[in-house]
Parts: structure tokens; sequence; C-alpha cells
């Protein structure tokens, strides 16, 4: 049986994505009942991390920890890749001694690259086209209260990054309609919005974006990287903040979502992500089960 992947949601069939959100939801209920989980007694999983990481790192390792086995961390100045060996290298020789490799970087070609010679699975933990982790614990919480995705409506506001991308994916994927709002100049991949076209429009006006929305989701401004960019920006995304007048104009019982870290007053108001609407504690959360179900399938398969 050949190694499964996880390098962008659609890795996965729309079965596969149900079936693995709802054993996320089990084994949430699991872990808030303190039962145990021995899958990965005496396996071993590497984080290969050349980005910064509160999230998707704690997630993981607690993951691992919690599964019973064992999570080995590699800053970019811990490993010989930071000195040219090549990621082919790297790949085969982790493949021999770990039995998972869990990727994050800014390159999404390197994550891609270390698939392709790697003989156990590997996971995308974050590039700079895609966040499929995200993605996952994203559905999974919107899923825990609202229900399948599918016939429903989301705003993305702001930035055509990384995580928009994840949730173009998913828009085609799980059938539910995708309104992208951003200034011009800062849009999604136009070959991915080309691809997605069936359940994915573009648009520069927020508010027709959030109109009728079942949720609203939106990201910093200033990514990993675009430090130097932030002041053009901050202007370019004038009028981009999801604050109380924009809710409004969603469902009266719409979500807001946000993977953090948030900069309140920027892309989000403080009203808005810390009121009732917001489901970012539990979004944050997610990123854990979700994940532990993803090992969990890729470890099976």
């Amino acid at each position: 049986m050949p190694i499964r992947h996880f390098l962008e949601l659609s890795d996965l069939t729309p079965a596969e994505v149900r079936k693995l959100i709802a054993r996320g939801i089990e084994l949430k209920a699991q872990r808030h009942n303190r039962e145990t989980n021995s899958l990965m007694q005496q396996k071993t999983a590497v984080l290969v991390f050349e980005k910064s990481s509160t999230r998707t790192r704690v997630s993981f390792e607690a993951g691992i920890n919690q599964f019973g086995g064992s999570a080995i961390f590699m800053a970019p100045s811990d490993s010989q890749l930071s000195r040219g060996e090549p990621i082919e290298d790297t790949s085969m020789v982790l493949s021999r001694m770990v039995d998972m490799i869990i990727m994050r970087t800014s390159s999404h070609e390197r994550v891609v690259h270390m698939a392709k010679h790697a003989s156990v699975p590997v996971i995308n933990a974050l590039s700079d086209f895609n966040h499929p982790c995200q993605q996952l614990a994203d559905i999974q919480t919107f899923m825990e209260h609202r229900g399948d995705l599918k016939g429903h409506k989301v705003a993305w506001v702001g930035d055509g990054n990384n995580v928009c991308h994840s949730w173009m994916n998913a828009a085609k994927l799980l059938d539910f309609e995708l309104v992208v709002a951003t200034p011009p100049g800062y849009g999604p991949s136009t070959l991915l919005l080309e691809q997605c076209s069936s359940n994915v429009t573009l648009t520069s006006d927020p508010q027709s974006a959030t109109n009728n929305a079942s949720l609203v989701v939106t990201d910093t401004w200033t990514g990993m990287g675009q430090e130097e960019e932030k002041v053009n920006r901050e202007k370019a995304f004038s009028g981009f903040c999801v604050d109380h007048s924009l809710m409004r104009l969603a469902k009266k019982d719409a979500l807001f979502m946000h993977c953090l870290p948030a900069y309140r007053g920027y892309e989000v108001t403080s009203e808005v992500i810390d009121g009732p609407q917001s489901v970012v504690w539990d979004e944050a959360e997610n990123r854990l089960h979700a994940q532990k179900a993803l090992m969990e399938f890729l470890l099976k398969h």
C-alpha cells in the first residue's frame, strides 16, 4: 500500500475529510474524559520547522505525547538543511529513523520534495501556499457548532494568503460557497481561483462578501516574512477590519474565526474576537484533536 501524505486538503476525499473530522470530535471527547490512547507507543515523529510556531508546534507535540509517542523538534539551526544538505537526502535519512515527518516551511515546493523522497507519511504543517492542518481544525469547529459546511456561505475578509487558499480548497471539496474579499492586488492565486471557480468568487467588497454568511473568517494582514510590507499593507487593507457593523451583515447566528495570532484593531476588533459569535478558542484547541485524527489516519493507511 502506498504511503499517504497530507500536503493539502485535496489529498483526502470528501468522505475521508468528514470521517476524519468525526474522529477528531471523538478524540476530543476522549481527551476531556481523560481516556488514553497508545496509537504511537514506540513511534517517533520529527517536526522539521523552518518557521516559528505556537499553536502548530504545541498541538503536534502534545498530540504525539498523548498518543504515547515521542516528538523530536528540529529548528532551522538544528539540522544540516540550514547548511545546504539536499532535502531528498534529509528525507531519506529521516524516513529510516522516524515514523512520521511534520514540516513547516516557507516554500511549498520543499514540503512536496520532502514527501516525494520519504517512505513515511509527511504532513504539511504550513507552507507559503496553504495551511491544511489549520483547515481541518476550522472544519471541525464549524461542524461542532453548526453541522456540515455543505450549502453554507463562508466569507473570507482580508489577505488572499495560504489560509485563504486552504479555505478555497475546502469549498470545492466540501461543496459550500466561499466569497473572498481582498483589496486589489492582494487576492489569492489566480490558478487556484480558476480551479475552484465552481464554489469560490473574488470581490473587493467585504460588505457583499459578508452579507448572509454563516461564517466570517479573517487572518493577519501581514504574515511571517512580510514585516517590511506592514505599513503599506495597513493602508491597503483599510476598510477590511471585521467589526460589529460587518458582522451584522452576516446571518444572526454567524460564527467568526481567526487562526491566530490576532492583532486587535487591525484585521478584527476586540468586540468581535472576544464576543459571543467568536469561536477562535475552540478553533485553536481543535488543532490538537483534528491533527491527532490526521496522524491516526495516516499511520493506519
